[in-house]
């Protein structure tokens, strides 16, 4: 892997044998790592302290979020390690593959430019469900230069302590928050055409994919009043969502109400019209005709969702009241 001292941290939440799974696959890789746990009821601290692992378990008096795990994690390991360079970032519900480790570190040895690297996330078992088919599409990004990267991710030490971390405010959407800081202070970014981490998301109901999309639209409107990502990329998701999830209905259902009769065919031809253009976008990259057609459905029903968490993060912040974790599992 080269010369870098480097050091694992996982994060998990009642995870169960996906835990065991990351533990065990992580610690193949021989570098010092450390667990931490948010208020897990399923004995998962004692569980990575039998595979050696040094945990910290969250004070549940405090917001408990992803990024406030990661951030205990990193200081740690720094304690642990002052010499640190490397730091590999996992959640627990994820499987760490054979050889990412070696291809990433060579890869920030190749070129000093480069801030942090991710690689390919699979799912685990997308034939299961339909909603862990759609997130395993949903994984389907384009390799090369990047501005975001996900809760798996390697960064250089210096780097992570220069921009301050994850934001231990936000809720969600703490991934592309801090990578946007790091490309802001002139790093690069990239995901590498190597498998880099197995995801199990373990969805089987209609109401954990709904909550997950909730997730995503309160992330991005979160991130919008943050100004934290690059403002045309925020800006076209948000409008995107606020258009297809609430202005697009309610002007059909305003012309209905006000005018009367049938509602113009351009109107109703326009979620078709979106599905394709998704629909097309997949097919594109070489996906199945089916997957392509799943995933663009999912997209346009994702987006009712989306405008629901979207909306819960602005009225938060109207009222100023406090944030809750958003769990779909």
């Amino acid at each position: 892997m080269g010369p870098f001292p480097l050091g694992i941290v996982a994060i998990g939440r009642n995870e169960g044998v996906r835990l065991e799974r990351c533990l065990r696959t992580a610690l193949k890789a021989g570098a010092p790592m450390v667990y931490v746990d948010s208020v897990s009821s399923d004995g998962s601290a004692e569980r990575a302290r039998r595979h050696g692992v040094d945990v910290i378990e969250l004070d549940p008096e405090k917001p408990l979020s992803a990024a406030r795990g990661r951030n205990a994690g990193f200081r740690l390991l720094l304690e642990q390690m002052p010499d640190l360079e490397l730091v590999q970032f996992i959640d627990g519900d994820c499987e760490l593959v054979d050889g990412w480790l070696s291809e990433a570190v060579d890869r920030l040895d190749q070129d000093s430019e480069l801030g942090a690297v991710c690689g390919r996330r699979r799912e685990l078992s997308p034939a299961e469900s339909i909603y862990n088919r759609l997130i395993d599409l949903e994984w389907d990004t384009p390799v090369g230069r990047t501005s975001v990267f996900g809760g798996d991710v390697l960064i250089r030490a210096a780097i992570f302590r220069d921009v301050e971390g994850y934001d231990e405010t936000l809720i969600a959407g703490e991934d592309p928050d801090l990578a946007a800081r790091i490309s802001a202070a002139g790093w690069k970014i990239e995901r590498l055409d190597v498998d880099m981490t197995v995801h199990d998301a373990g969805l089987s109901r209609f109401r954990q994919w709904w909550m997950r999309q909730i997730r995503a639209g309160h992330a991005v409107a979160d991130a919008w009043l943050r100004s934290s990502w690059s403002d045309s990329t925020i800006l076209r998701r948000l409008a995107s969502i606020l258009f297809w999830g609430a202005a697009f209905p309610l002007g059909i259902l305003a012309w209905v109400v006000a005018i009367g009769g049938a509602t113009p065919l351009g109107l109703l031809l326009a979620y078709p019209v979106l599905g394709l253009r998704i629909y097309l976008r997949m097919r594109k990259r070489g996906r199945a005709p089916v997957d392509a057609a799943l995933y663009a459905g999912a997209c346009i029903e994702g987006k009712f969702a989306e405008v629901y968490g979207a909306a819960q993060c602005l009225l938060n912040r109207v009222r100023r009241g406090p944030q809750k974790l958003i769990e779909y599992k």
